[in-house]
């Protein structure tokens, strides 16, 4: 039996899945008012027809369209027809369309594309969670998606995601503006190295460093992140990680001074 499947949002990632769910032998139906679709695929003119015949929906445009998107094509959906929300919205935002799709009697599932789409498609792997969490699975798997199932209401696969990318995110930003400012100051290669190095020699044992790290030398730490600062505004690069991070160590210095093994002068480790 051939899966029908419509795509809402042909961009970077719908663009792909769509075009891999096509090669995998579903019919696939898609709207998007501004990209045109790919072969294979049935162009549509609204989230309602395109939802028309649709065991299962793809929403996949952006967080802020999630909530339109689910109201536009309620329309179009056939009793049974599962909901499947892929933007990066917050856990919120899930449990408000889960919420809206509860109310039609429409199963809803939240899931979370937590790697890069490009290179991966519709291999990608995929995290879902909420009421229709097993279906989504059952549906893509078979078609040769990576999707993996979590126990828990709608929400909790985007809080995963969002956790995870405030480390990756603010890893990326930290090294961008980092070598950056080594750029201005003539040494990127060697900072490079340097990133590269401490990367590559990471551990288990590296996230309890950085962690009782940051807490005991929150004091002298402020006052390095405050000189980094400044130097990159010598630089004439933007120091927004610097001065974060900056903020950050005083918020642990003011909730840590007086506590035993607080850095409060200079010296000590790194």
């Amino acid at each position: 039996m051939t899966v029908t499947i419509a795509v809402l949002g042909l961009g970077e990632a719908g663009g792909a899945l769509a075009r891999d769910l096509v090669a995998a032998g579903a019919a696939v139906r898609a709207y998007d008012p501004a990209i045109p679709s790919a072969d294979g695929v049935v162009t549509t003119g609204s989230e309602a027809e395109a939802a028309e015949s649709a065991d299962l929906v793809l929403s996949v445009n952006s967080a802020s369209a999630g909530v339109g998107a689910l109201e536009a094509g309620l329309a179009g959906l056939r009793e049974g027809a599962v909901w499947v929300d892929l933007n990066t919205a917050s856990p919120g935002t899930k449990r408000r369309l889960a919420g809206i799709a509860a109310e039609h009697g429409v199963p809803f599932a939240d899931v979370a594309i937590m790697a890069p789409v490009p290179g991966r498609g519709l291999r990608v792997p995929m995290l879902a969670t909420g009421v229709a969490a097993e279906a989504v699975a059952a549906m893509l798997n078979p078609l040769g998606a990576a999707v993996e199932v979590m126990d828990g209401e709608a929400g909790l696969a985007a809080e995963r995601k969002l956790l995870r990318s405030v480390f990756f995110k603010g890893m990326s930003a930290a090294v961008v503006e980092a070598l950056r400012a080594a750029r201005a100051a003539g040494c990127e290669d060697w900072l490079r190295d340097i990133i590269v190095g401490e990367l590559t020699a990471a551990g288990e044992s590296t996230v309890d460093r950085l962690v009782d790290g940051s807490r005991r030398h929150a004091v002298r730490r402020t006052s390095e992140m405050a000189a980094a600062a400044e130097m990159l505004t010598e630089l004439g690069v933007r120091a927004d990680v610097a001065s974060a991070s900056r903020a950050q160590l005083a918020d642990l210095a003011g909730r840590t001074d007086g506590v035993g093994g607080v850095d409060r002068v200079g010296g000590g480790r790194a």
